[in-house]
Parts: C-alpha cells; structure tokens; sequence
C-alpha cells in the first residue's frame, strides 16, 4: 500500500498527521518522527500552529496506541506472532520482549515512542500483559505529548539552522565528506596493522 504522507497532511491538515501517527501505532510502518519533523519545519514558515499541532499529533498517537492496547487484550500474543513475522518477531523474541515489559512497563510506556518498532509493540504489550487501563493511558498520554513536543520543536529549529546556515555547510560539505573519509581509513588501516602485528 502506498501512501503519500505528504499529500495526506497537506490536503488534510491537522487532522491528517492525527490520522498518520494513529496509524503508526497500530503497525502501519509509517515514519512517525519524519512527519513530526516536517510538522515542526511547517510550524516554522507558518503553515501550522503550535498548540494544535501538538493537540492532534498527540491525540493521533494517543488513539493509535489505545487501539493497539485493546486489540493486544482481546486477540493476545497470537496477533503479534501472525503479523508480526514480517518484522521478525517470533515466540522467543516475544517472550524476551514481554520479560522486559514486565521489569519496565511504566519506563517503556512513557520512553518507547522514541525508539522505531518498539514504541508500536509497547502498546502491545501492555494489552497483552493486561495492564491497568487508567495506568497505561495514563502514561501513554504523557508519554505522546513528550515525544510529539520534542520532534515538533527539532524540527523547527532544524528548519530555523539550515536556513541560517545551509550555504556555509554547502561550502564546506566535500572537505567535510573528504576529512570522515581520511579518519574512516586511517582508522581501518590502523586495526588492519595492528591485527596482523598480533
């Protein structure tokens, strides 16, 4: 299935990037923190505002997540191990995942969204593993308006440095590439040596 992000959130607005990130959360591999980033760099010209964007990217990913808690509680781990094989998830890996929840299930709750692929199977998990329901959204909304705030606001000011400072960094982009290359080298050329001294 493909989507064009881009057209959904421009013909859609703010409800279009509440429509993305709901879906990313039930497992649709859409690039959560890329939209946020270009909400952020639309914040910045002037074609979104802050307080709504923060309330819808928000609720997106709140309802996304509520909706992966019910349906890990009602179809439990035989959901994850069906679809999930084309993500390599299997019983091993699902039992070590759920060993961890177990030891961190507030921590994964509130920090998860920041890391691709768990953040979708934290949800999961937490339906699964039968969390309090007033817990779990509890920190899960906490946790969503963290994790929007911090990608929104990256992307504004990523916006506001490449502007200021896309022509210097232009300038000196190939000495740059050329010096990373000469360290990558040295560095391998250094281990090379020293094994064979070994």
């Amino acid at each position: 299935m493909h989507v064009n992000v881009h057209q959904l959130i421009e013909h859609y607005g703010y409800a279009g990037v509440s429509i993305v990130l709901l879906l990313e959360m039930i497992g649709i591999p859409f690039p959560g923190e890329t939209i946020l980033i270009l909400c952020g760099i639309g914040w910045m010209k002037g074609e979104l505002s802050l307080v709504p964007l923060l309330l819808f990217a928000a609720l997106g990913n709140i309802l996304g997540c509520t909706a992966a808690y019910f349906l890990g509680q009602y179809f439990g781990r035989a959901l994850l191990l069906r679809f999930g094989r084309v993500f390599g998830i299997t019983n091993k890996k699902l039992d070590k995942a759920e060993q961890h929840f177990h030891k961190y299930q507030i921590a994964l709750i509130l920090f998860a969204k920041f890391i691709a692929g768990i953040r979708v199977l934290a949800s999961y998990l937490a339906g699964i593993n039968r969390m309090p329901f007033a817990l779990f959204s509890l920190y899960n909304a906490i946790g969503s308006l963290i994790w929007v705030t911090v990608f929104i606001v990256f992307g504004r000011y990523l916006s506001f440095a490449w502007e200021r400072y896309h022509q210097v960094l232009h300038q000196f982009m190939l000495p740059l590439i050329l010096l990373v290359l000469l360290a990558v080298g040295l560095y391998l050329g250094r281990r090379y040596i020293l094994r064979r001294w070994d």
